[in-house]
């Protein structure tokens, strides 16, 4: 099965960190866009009548911001085009500043069954800092409000000033207002945002630091009866992302709206990142892809050992010799005398050890062919 993404790109207000396709200055157009975002799965209809969809991931941006009519609407035209399994996972993100009763009620109502929340963390003076809008008490609210829903968290490290005990903190917040899932990823200053700066003045933990972090929130995790499955998320039984899943699983997806990406028969597309061009296109009856690959030979096998390796479940022997041909010893065995001894090798499967995760990329890339 296959996996949907809509890409909503509009926020109250743009994070210190944050480099996606986001404009918090135009939510005055979102009518217009959802309605170009519906006429876009529409002229995808035909060409993806033969797959079935197991997933609905609506991402940002900040869709919640939204008028929740459009969210319901945007989901009706998911089933109106494409066929969505039964019991399809249906997710939505949402900022904790941004959310009501009402909001959560047409969510549910229209179908959605999970939640995605943007905590990153519980301390309010880091929250401000990162130029999230919300405060730790408007999380709480919104957690209330979902309560007995399956919702994840999201849980950000290597912040300016944060400590390991505000990390445990967040953990423990998270879990104890009902996250079922949580995704704990490290800070990534990207050049061109604000925080990029604080970067290059040293004002950021370093690496070690960040390692620290992360394994005494790992452990923390545990301790709450959360397994890692891939490097930055862990779940409660039952409770895996099965869309993030199938990224990481090389499945099929497709996305519509600004700068969505999409994997579908081999091929990976890119929707444009300008919004007034994604309009253009729209409205005149064409595409908005800008950029198109078909993913063939050695990018086939580096794209599958790369994510495979992220996960706890790592690569399996069975399925990689069905796929390549060899078996992932025999080829990689100068590979393995190198860095063997941070991986756990068994008769079914190689994965990273646990104690590595986190570096897993020095890893990885002795396996890739470029």
């Amino acid at each position: 099965m296959a996996g949907i993404y809509v890409h909503i790109p509009f926020c109250k207000s743009k994070c210190r960190y944050c480099d996606f396709t986001s404009f918090p200055d135009k939510l005055c157009l979102a009518e217009s866009y959802m309605a170009c975002v519906y006429r876009e799965m529409a002229m995808r209809k035909s060409e993806l009548e033969s797959k079935t969809f197991d997933t609905l991931y609506i991402g940002g941006g900040t869709p919640s911001v939204i008028d929740e009519q459009y969210i319901a609407m945007l989901v009706a035209a998911a089933k109106r085009n494409f066929r969505l399994s039964e019991g399809a996972e249906i997710t939505v993100e949402i900022n904790p500043g941004t959310i009501s009763q009402k909001k959560v009620d047409l969510y549910k109502k229209c179908g959605i069954n999970r939640f995605s929340v943007g905590l990153q963390t519980a301390v309010d003076s880091q929250l401000r800092d990162l130029g999230r809008i919300h405060t730790l008490n408007e999380f709480i609210t919104c957690a209330r409000l979902l309560k007995g829903e399956n919702f994840s968290v999201d849980v950000m490290i290597g912040l300016k000033g944060q400590t390991i005990d505000d990390i445990l903190k967040t953990i423990d917040v998270a879990a104890a207002f009902g996250a079922s899932h949580i995704s704990m990823y490290a800070l990534s200053p990207e050049d061109g945002t604000p925080i990029y700066t604080d970067y290059l003045n040293g004002e950021l933990p370093d690496s070690d630091e960040v390692a620290q972090m992360y394994a005494a929130g790992c452990e923390k995790l545990k301790s709450l009866g959360f397994e890692r499955y891939e490097v930055s998320n862990f779940a409660k039984d039952g409770k895996r992302s099965r869309h993030n899943l199938n990224y990481w699983k090389r499945g099929e997806y497709i996305g519509f709206g600004v700068s969505a990406s999409s994997f579908i028969n081999g091929v990976r597309f890119t929707d444009t990142f300008d919004l007034d061009e994604y309009f253009k296109c729209i409205l005149s009856g064409a595409l908005p892809v800008i950029s198109s690959e078909k993913i063939a030979g050695d990018d086939i096998k580096d794209e599958y050992i790369m994510l495979a390796l992220r996960t706890s479940d790592g690569i399996e022997r069975a399925e990689y010799k069905a796929l390549f041909g060899k078996d992932f010893c025999d080829e990689f065995s100068a590979q393995l005398q190198k860095v063997g001894i941070y991986l756990d090798i068994s008769a079914d499967r190689i994965r990273i050890k646990d104690q590595y995760l986190f570096v897993q990329n020095s890893i990885i890339v002795e396996f890739l062919s470029k």
